[in-house]
């Protein structure tokens, strides 16, 4: 049985990991190769890298800069933003990363993602799609622009996928930043269109949402940003939640939480001080002569 996926994204604008809300506003975080090594240890299962601003910047793509995050990084890394050119694709792939991420090309350029999985093969392609609900309806979104595209996603799906596509990343901007969980009416329609994985993000607040999305969609992985990046081990808690429900999931960290619980933002409870003061000390009664 194959196991899900729970990939972390970072966005970054310049040399700096950001919180995005809604696709339009942007809260610093820190340096994303910093977010990377703690998303290693808490036991991550793949993580994706996008320059956001790169194509309104015109931002080069550097290979100095993706040697430095795949030299923190042990599991599969995708790198996105400002990809053009099948020498994009080269550096990319050449200084570490595992697979590129494609957004532009998707919506503009499909013949690219042919090119690209002709040379390099379908398995490094992510191609992702942004979508936002408006008046009840799914509408394709150029965060370029940020304004809707004209084509209907179902088609754009089909003709990406038909091109060469590896994998899906879907979007869900109405839910970005929300916290209010994943689109899993959106999530369920594409998971049963697309014949290759597709990548769910947009949403995640609380472990909970996450397995919601995993058992009743057949996306093959969470995909979450901000709620990754805002307490320690939240990768570590998520998966601990998830294999109490989900036999699918990877659990290889040397440490896990699973006698804890959870509070209403995904949290770790205290335990009581009963279980804490036999986990710091052996309590040796006083002998008697």
């Amino acid at each position: 049985m194959l196991k899900k996926r729970i990939i972390a994204t970072i966005p970054v604008i310049g040399n700096t990991a950001v919180q995005s809300i809604g696709f339009k506003k942007y809260l610093p975080l820190g340096k994303p190769d910093i977010a990377i090594e703690f998303l290693n240890q808490w036991g991550v299962d793949e993580i994706v890298v996008l320059q956001i601003d790169a194509r309104k910047h015109e931002h080069q793509i550097s290979a100095k800069q993706i040697q430095q995050l795949a030299s923190k990084c042990f599991v599969p890394l995708t790198y996105g933003g400002g990809v053009k050119t099948i020498d994009d694709v080269h550096l990319i792939i050449h200084n570490g990363a595992d697979k590129v991420s494609l957004n532009q090309p998707v919506l503009h350029q499909p013949e690219f993602i042919t090119e690209i999985a002709y040379q390099y093969g379908n398995q490094c392609i992510v191609a992702s799609i942004d979508i936002i609900k408006i008046d009840n309806s799914w509408k394709v979104f150029d965060y370029v622009t940020q304004k809707v595209h004209p084509i209907d996603f179902i088609p754009l799906i089909q003709q990406t996928i038909n091109a060469g596509a590896g994998e899906l990343l879907i979007n869900a901007v109405h839910k970005d930043g929300k916290y209010t969980g994943y689109d899993i009416e959106l999530m369920q329609k594409i998971s049963e269109l697309a014949t290759i994985p597709v990548l769910a993000a947009g949403g995640a607040k609380h472990p909970e949402h996450m397995l919601e999305l995993l058992k009743n969609t057949k996306v093959s992985a969470a995909v979450a940003g901000n709620y990754f990046h805002f307490y320690e081990h939240s990768v570590t808690i998520a998966k601990k939640h998830l294999s109490n429900t989900l036999n699918e999931i990877r659990t290889e960290t040397s440490f896990n939480y699973h006698l804890n619980q959870l509070d209403n933002d995904g949290r770790l409870l205290k335990k009581s001080d009963e279980i804490l003061e036999h986990l710091l000390y052996t309590k040796i009664e006083k002998e008697i002569i």
